[in-house]
Formats: C-alpha cells, sequence, structure tokens
C-alpha cells in the first residue's frame, strides 16, 4: 500500500484498503476557523441537539484566523460563536484573537503547536488543510456537514483516493524555492489533474527541504484537486515535531511494492524559477517568459508564503534595497512575527530590512489571501497588478475582481518588489545563496 493508503486503512482499523473503497475512519483532530466554524456548530446543534456536547474536546482546534482584524459586523459576530461554542464546550484548544493565546493562520499554527503528528488523521474546515500532509499523515479539507459529523461522532466516511508520485532527483538549486516546485507540477498536470487523488512528493530533492520548504508542497495539492498531499516522515519530520509535543507516533511509510496511479521525475537542476499567472494556478509561465511585467503591489504571506523561511528568503533579496511598489509583508503566525524582531539576515532583523525598505508590515493572519471584508490589511483594489506569495489567483480572491494576480516564491516576489516589474531572483542572489 502507499502511505495514504496505509494512513486510512490503520484509521478504520483494516488491515488492507484500496483506491476506490469507501470507508469509516476514526479522526484524531479537527480543525475549523472562524469562516466556517459557526455554520459547522450550527448543524452539528440541529443534528446532535442543543446541549450536545462534542465527541473528544481535546481533539478539536478551533483557531479564528480569516476575517479577524476587522470591523465588519458580520465578522465580529462569527468570533463571537466560536467563543460562546468554546466556553460552553470547555474546548481547551480554542486560540481566540484578542488574547495572548491569539496564534494566527491556522495551518501554519497547527505544527506551531504539536497538532500535526505523523501516522494521524486530520480534518479541516478550510481546503488547505492538506499543509499538514508534510508531516507523513492524511490530512484534508471538508465541508461543514462532514465537520459537523465529526464532532459528534469522531468518525468520518471516506473513498480512499489513488497515489500520483512526483520525485524530485538531485539538489535543488539555491534559488529555486519549494513554491517553484509546486507551480511548475500544477502547470504540468493542471488544476483538474489530481481530482481525488493523493499527491506524494518525494526524491533528494524533497527531503533535503525543511519542514516549512514541504508545507508548502502539500498545501497547494488542492490547486491541482488534489485529495491530500503527503510525504513520507523522516528525521527531519520527526525531530520538528518532538519540539513540538510529547504524545507518542506512530509513522507508516510506503510499502515497497505499493502501486501508484503514476510517477513523475523531475531532475532538481533543471529547474527555473516560475510565476502562474492570472487567473489559474495552472496559468504557468517561467519568470523569464514573463520578465518585466509592471506591477503595482507585492504581497509576501499566507500559509503558503507566510512562514519563516519565506521572510528570511526575502529579505536577502530586499536587505539594502527600496521597495517600488506597495509591499505587504504578513506573517502567519504571531510566532513567526516575534521572529521578525530576532530573525537576522547580514547581521540585521527581518523587520529592520523590511521596514527600512518601505514594505508594510501586518498583523497575523490570512489577510488579503481570501480578500475579506472591505477594510482588510492589504485587500487589492480595482486594476491592480499584485505578484504574490499565496496560493491562490481567482479573479477576486485577494480584493477586486478586476486586479490581476501573479503566483511567485518569495525569492521572485521580493526581487520584483525592487524594481516594479516580475524580476528573475538570480539578478539579485549570490550563488552561495541557499535556503
Amino acid at each position: 500500500m502507499t502511505l495514504t493508503e496505509k494512513l486510512l486503512a490503520r484509521a478504520a482499523g483494516k488491515s488492507l484498503a484500496a483506491p476506490g473503497d469507501n470507508i469509516w475512519v476514526d479522526v484524531d483532530v479537527l480543525l475549523t476557523h472562524d469562516v466556517c466554524g459557526p455554520p459547522a456548530i450550527g448543524i452539528f446543534k440541529k443534528q446532535f441537539g442543543e446541549n450536545a456536547k462534542v465527541w473528544d474536546k481535546d481533539k478539536l482546534v478551533i483557531i479564528p484566523d480569516h476575517y479577524i482584524f476587522t470591523k465588519d459586523t458580520y465578522a465580529n459576530r462569527n468570533i463571537d460563536i466560536l467563543r460562546e461554542f468554546a466556553k460552553e464546550q470547555d474546548l481547551p484548544h480554542y486560540y481566540d484573537v484578542g488574547t495572548d493565546r491569539y496564534k494566527g493562520v491556522c495551518h501554519v499554527a497547527l505544527p506551531e503547536e504539536g497538532f500535526t503528528r505523523p501516522g494521524e488523521i486530520l480534518f479541516g474546515t478550510d481546503s488547505h488543510t492538506c499543509t499538514a500532509g508534510a508531516f507523513g499523515q492524511f490530512a484534508t479539507g471538508i465541508g461543514n456537514t462532514d465537520a459537523a459529523f465529526i464532532m459528534g461522532t469522531g468518525k468520518l466516511w471516506v473513498k480512499v483516493p489513488e497515489t500520483m508520485k512526483f520525485i524530485f532527483e538531485g539538489e535543488i538549486p539555491s534559488y529555486i524555492m519549494a513554491k517553484d516546485l509546486i507551480l511548475q507540477i500544477i502547470g504540468d498536470i493542471g488544476v483538474d489533474g489530481a481530482t481525488y487523488r493523493a499527491m506524494e512528493f518525494a526524491g533528494d530533492g524533497v527531503m533535503r527541504m525543511d519542514m516549512e520548504g514541504r508545507m508548502t508542497l502539500t498545501n497547494m495539492v488542492i490547486e491541482a484537486g488534489g485529495k491530500n498531499g503527503v510525504i513520507e516522515p523522516d528525521d527531519v519530520t520527526f525531530n520538528y515535531v518532538r519540539q513540538r509535543t510529547d504524545k507518542e507516533l506512530h509513522p507508516l511509510f510506503n510499502s515497497p511494492d505499493a502501486k501508484y496511479h503514476s510517477v513523475r521525475v523531475y531532475k532538481s537542476q533543471d529547474l527555473e524559477p516560475m510565476v502562474a499567472k492570472p487567473h489559474s494556478p495552472d496559468n504557468k509561465a517561467t519568470v523569464t517568459e514573463v520578465k518585466g511585467t509592471k506591477l503595482t503591489r507585492a504581497y509576501i504571506g499566507s500559509c503558503t508564503g507566510g512562514k519563516l523561511s519565506d521572510f528570511v528568503a526575502a529579505a536577502k533579496i530586499i536587505d539594502g534595497h527600496q521597495v517600488h511598489v506597495e509591499t505587504y509583508v504578513v506573517p502567519a503566525t504571531t510566532q513567526i512575527a516575534n521572529e521578525l524582531y530576532t530573525e537576522k539576515v547580514n547581521g540585521r532583523t527581518l523587520i529592520d530590512i523590511f521596514a527600512g525598505a518601505g514594505c508594510k508590515i501586518g498583523r497575523a493572519s490570512c489577510a488579503a489571501c481570501l480578500g475579506g471584508p472591505s477594510d482588510t490589511f492589504g485587500r487589492l483594489q480595482s486594476d491592480e497588478i499584485c505578484i504574490s506569495t499565496t496560493n491562490r489567483n481567482f479573479p477576486g480572491r485577494m480584493g477586486s475582481k478586476a486586479a490581476q494576480v501573479y503566483l511567485a516564491s518569495p525569492y521572485t516576489v521580493a526581487a520584483s518588489a525592487i524594481t516594479g516589474v516580475i524580476t528573475d531572483p538570480r539578478d539579485y542572489l549570490p550563488v552561495e545563496t541557499t535556503v
């Protein structure tokens, strides 16, 4: 069996699970947030009763992160609903905005808090829940009704997906980031190329990545229609997880004779810096092909591009320069926001580099990645052209439907912010630079 098949089989109490099988699985963690949490709670109460208790309060994690720093009354009411529910259910893992428990973007906060553990099953009411597959677990997004059912039972009916494998052979060039890899893949197979399939990433190019790079890969499998993304756990995984939780781990691995839907092999040295042109993540081009495209905005943030390593990469390029377009820096979590003040590049803190270059610094949140209310930090206005480290560039995704969004790595976004046009990061990176 593949890793995904093994994960689902064990969660179902079975010795075997094959693609196409429909099975009941036990859930280890259920995640929800301020957008989908309130409707899921409403369904739960309607179906299980006003006084019903969740199946296991220690396995439900609620992290408000999307529409939080806003005066919008409907968004504020959503937070009120979460607070009331957390109090009523005595939930230990509710990370309320406006308190010292507030975390930021759920998909990055989950690993920070030790909820992404090899061998487990994680569902979340957000399509990018697949990010957690980087830790060798089955993780995928679900709807509000499914979440309500899990709240009441701790189980879910799942169809076992086929697995597509993507292998990167050899050391990845210093100017290439995980975002380039996943944009290359999505451009190759299309936004429906992995529909209801697992996307597994392997090869020495992938396994040399840190956990944040791996999270970028699995985060964007949904942009190819994937059910889940997954990477076999190794010492890098275990070291990261062990620093954040003392829970017992039960990792699983591919069988030597595992059968895959397909296998694609990439030579890492052949990779180029990539972008996804408006208005789809599969509208790929090399940076060279779109070099010189005029921009009005640059954005570095989100669950895909707002991790510490993303900011370190951007700072390596921005250091010593001024940005020539509005450039927004939005850390994914409060921990990362704090690290902007301590992490250094070339002897200077990240915050000094970004602020000194003229960047606008936002509070830890999803911010403009999902557009949000009109007072959302960084929200795109009409006719803007933005290059962004986020994961989607559909019309209206970051605000105005008239805006255009190019997706790219932090390296490429940083280089482009300096010049005001799409720019090859190799023009600004010294040969020896690595991430």
